[in-house]
This record gives structure tokens, C-alpha cells and sequence, in this order.
């Protein structure tokens, strides 16, 4: 073999290792910028879910966002229950409904002058709790916003009228008009003296919002089977297939004579 040729097959070898050296130092650093990449990437994911993390139970117009403000007058375990009647009554209905509950509606629909009556008399007290669970079953805020809207009916004394127009003006259950503000404040219109500057503001902030949700978590752990829960001095009448307008009103009258 020449030296020519002996030169030229060394220059090939050289040239050879020359890139093997240039392609290992290129896969070097192709492999540092990959592991860099996925660091960044996981300090990204981890910034993101810091974000998250650190924003997690602020207000951001949710439900359950602001403070518990309830009525005024509101009492009872934790001042969940809105009292109608004179506190001195001998007997106590307490009533757990939902705007936007047909089954509420037909109780009210067939009780309420009977109820009326014996409040009216000062023979009963009734205390009512409102809950959600229709929102919660079939979507939406109008018993929610519904609830708010009797609450800041209640700051304006107004609690009673109110509640008897909301279930006199239900819409059907899958229908959540009681979710528009506007539906809320055009009904406010026929109860005298209900719609001014704040119950409108009362209404639009959803001043009562939460104190609602507390209401409707107090319903859920309460045990009951739905709305409405009905309980004449403790005992649940709802359920009571002999129950009347007519028996509720004899067993609260003989209850007031003592």
C-alpha cells in the first residue's frame, strides 16, 4: 500500500472520529436541554398548581363566596330559622321548604289560611328554613336566589306577603325563572311596599347567599327525607296521612288552652 493511500485512509479515520466526538457532544447537549425542558416544565406545573392552590376558597362569585349575613330576626341554632307568630304560641310548625319545590307548593297551597289563622291568633309560631335542594337536583339558583330574595324581604318585614307570592307565582320545577333577579323583584311589585332601593340591592348583591347555603347544609345533615319537612312540636305531621288543615288546627287549639 502506498503512503498516499495509507495518508488518505488515516485523514478518513480521523474525520470519522471527528464526528463521532461532534455528534456525541451534540447528543450531550441536546440530552441537557431536554432534562432542562422537563424541569421547566415541571416548575411550571408546579407554579400553576401553586396558583390554583393559593386562589383556592377566594371569592370568585361563587356560592358559598362571601360572608354569613342573616336576616333580621332570624333565630334559632345558628340563626337559620325565620320565626312568624308570636313567640309566646304554645305550639311551634317547623317548616324546611324550597321555592322551587312543587310538593312546597301544594303544602302551602292548602295549609296557608289555616297556618295564617292560627298565627294570626297567636296560637302558633312557625319557623321556616329554607333549603336548595331542587337546585342542587335539577340545576340552577332559583331556590337559592329565591331564598335570598325572602331573606331581604324578612330585613323589610315583609317575610310572610313575600313567601305567599313566591309559591302563589312558582314556576314549574324545571323551569329556574326564580334564578333571574328581574323575575324576583317584578314579584316583590305585588307586595305593598316590598320593592325599594334596598331590597333591590339586597336582592342584586345576594346579600343573604350564604347564610342560604348554611341554611341548606343544616337541612342536609338534618337527616330529613325532603322538602317539605313539616314538625308540629316535634313531630312530623307531613308524613301523617290522616294530617288535615282542619287536624292541625284542632291540635294547635287544644294545645293553647293547656
Amino acid at each position: 500500500m502506498s503512503e498516499q493511500n495509507r495518508e488518505g485512509k488515516r485523514s478518513a479515520r480521523e474525520r470519522l472520529a471527528a464526528e463521532r466526538d461532534k455528534q456525541k457532544a451534540a447528543d450531550k447537549r441536546r440530552r441537557a436541554l431536554i432534562v432542562g425542558a422537563s424541569v421547566v416544565c415541571v416548575l411550571g406545573l408546579a407554579a400553576v398548581i401553586g396558583v390554583v392552590a393559593a386562589n383556592a376558597g377566594k371569592d370568585d362569585g361563587s356560592d358559598t363566596a362571601g360572608p354569613v349575613v342573616g336576616p333580621s330576626g332570624a333565630q334559632g341554632k345558628d340563626g337559620l330559622a325565620i320565626p312568624v307568630g308570636e313567640e309566646s304560641a304554645k305550639s311551634t310548625l317547623v317548616v324546611w321548604e324550597d321555592f322551587r319545590c312543587p310538593a312546597c307548593k301544594s303544602f302551602e297551597d292548602r295549609y296557608r289560611s289555616t297556618i295564617h289563622e292560627l298565627t294570626d291568633a297567636g296560637k302558633l309560631r312557625v319557623d321556616y328554613h329554607l333549603a336548595t335542594i331542587i337546585d342542587g337536583g335539577m340545576g340552577g339558583t332559583g331556590s337559592r336566589n329565591a331564598a335570598n330574595a325572602a331573606a331581604c324581604a324578612q330585613d323589610a318585614g315583609k317575610f310572610t306577603a313575600y313567601h305567599d307570592v313566591l309559591y302563589q307565582n312558582q314556576p314549574p320545577e324545571t323551569d329556574d325563572a326564580f334564578a333571574e333577579n328581574s323575575k324576583l323583584l317584578e314579584l316583590a311589585g305585588k307586595v305593598e311596599g316590598l320593592d325599594t332601593p334596598a331590597f333591590r340591592k339586597c336582592v342584586e348583591d345576594g346579600t343573604h347567599n350564604s347564610w342560604v347555603n348554611k341554611s341548606n347544609e343544616a337541612f342536609q345533615k338534618g337527616g330529613f327525607s325532603g322538602t317539605p319537612t313539616v314538625l308540629l312540636n316535634g313531630k312530623n305531621i307531613y308524613q301523617d296521612q290522616t294530617m288535615t288543615p282542619a287536624k292541625l288546627k284542632q291540635m294547635v287549639e287544644e294545645a293553647a288552652k293547656g
